[in-house]
């Protein structure tokens, strides 16, 4: 049984009693895209959203901007072709001067309107996440 079977489609939520490793093999198993981004070295929103950049595998012209981010979470991955999933792990968001609790909401707004997009596709998106 897969763990998916118990997590909603669509949700955007704390990584908890969740295990990064575990996620990425219960995505395999359905055949779902799997994102991983660390940003335990960001300090700032810049160097967040160019951590996550690059770890997704964004293309250059990405602009490390939340509305680049959402732009390349949707459009670009739904003209990519048909999707069957994401599960999305962002661990060690930072707490600091440079990207306080403002930018930490933001950010994960982003990934919540991201799951709106894809819940209206019909397409699970899964977004776990940590704070330092």
């Amino acid at each position: 049984m897969n763990m998916f079977n118990a997590i909603p489609s669509n949700m955007v939520q704390s990584i908890r009693a969740y295990r990064s490793a575990d996620l990425q093999q219960a995505a395999s198993e359905l055949g779902h895209h799997f994102l991983y981004a660390y940003c335990g070295q960001a300090q700032s929103k810049d160097e967040v959203l160019a951590a996550i950049g690059k770890a997704f595998g964004f293309p250059e012209h990405y602009g490390n901007n939340f509305d680049a981010l959402y732009d390349c979470l949707t459009d670009s991955v739904h003209r990519a072709g048909k999707q069957n999933g994401l599960v999305v792990v962002v661990e060690q968001i930072p707490n600091t001067e440079a990207f306080d609790r403002d930018a930490r909401e933001t950010l994960i707004d982003v990934f919540r309107d991201a799951s709106d997009f894809w819940a209206k596709r019909q397409v699970p998106f899964r977004m776990f996440y940590s704070f330092v």
